[in-house]
């Protein structure tokens, strides 16, 4: 039956307990949160649906967001000061970072200054609008630091939907898929919708998490409707999301 007859449900309702290991919650870093006050928002409309366990992913890019690891420290430790005033120890804390594969990522990685998460995934991304010229170079370099790349949101690369094999390459090469939560409804466009929904059901996706910047993308999040047989396809990615990062 066409999943247009599929009865659907709200997505958050399944994300309970959920570890969110991509979001640009962190104030003052980059094009998410701007304030703490911001942040906090953000993480009591997570709690409302059981989301209390975050690492911070702040962008990492040469020329437009030049973060290290001591501003992003120094952004982490004002919002978790900030959670301790407001009595939210309970919610649980981490921070690395969103690298994007550009002229100064192998820099870092020689100087060490990446930002992992758990000590040994390290999460990497490229332009939406063509694939890093050193991207081959960067992923060798990257498994030779002993580190597992994670490739945020590869549904979102359109210079792959038409050749979707490359997708499967990319998979034989060791790179790990995260999904972003908001391409199941639809928010990016409902080309990019169907290239995750593809990945999904090729068993590609080995993490899903929101990649939040706003309190506008928090509540299509909460709109956010998917089919059943969607549902059963991205429940064991979530447990995977957990097992793999609480």
């Amino acid at each position: 039956m066409f999943s247009f007859f599929q009865k659907k449900t709200f997505l958050v309702d399944y994300l309970h307990g959920l570890v969110d290991i991509h979001n640009h919650i962190l104030p003052g870093l980059d094009d998410g949160a701007k304030t703490v006050e911001e942040s906090i928002v953000l993480i009591n409309e997570f709690s409302k649906f059981g989301v209390k366990n975050f690492v911070f992913t702040p962008h990492i890019m040469d020329n437009y967001y030049p973060n290290t690891p001591e501003t992003i420290k120094k952004s982490f430790d004002l919002l978790r000061s900030e959670l301790e005033t407001k009595n939210m120890d309970h919610i649980q804390t981490d921070y690395a970072a969103e690298h994007m594969i550009d002229e100064n990522f192998e820099n870092m990685l020689l100087n060490k200054t990446v930002m992992p998460l758990k000590k040994e995934y390290l999460l990497i991304e490229m332009s939406y609008l063509q694939p890093s010229i050193s991207f081959n170079a960067a992923i060798h370099k990257i498994a030779s630091e002993s580190y597992f790349p994670i490739l945020a949101h590869p549904e979102r690369y359109i210079y792959y939907h038409n050749t979707f094999k490359t997708y499967q390459f990319l998979k034989s090469k060791g790179i790990l898929f995260q999904l972003n939560l908001l391409s199941l409804g639809g928010y990016y466009g409902t080309e990019i919708q169907k290239v995750a929904l593809k990945l999904l059901g090729k068993g590609l996706v080995d993490f899903v998490s929101s990649d939040l910047h706003n309190t506008n993308q928090l509540n299509q999040l909460k709109e956010t409707k998917i089919t059943t047989s969607t549902l059963n396809l991205v429940l064991p990615v979530i447990e995977n999301t957990i097992l793999s990062f609480y």
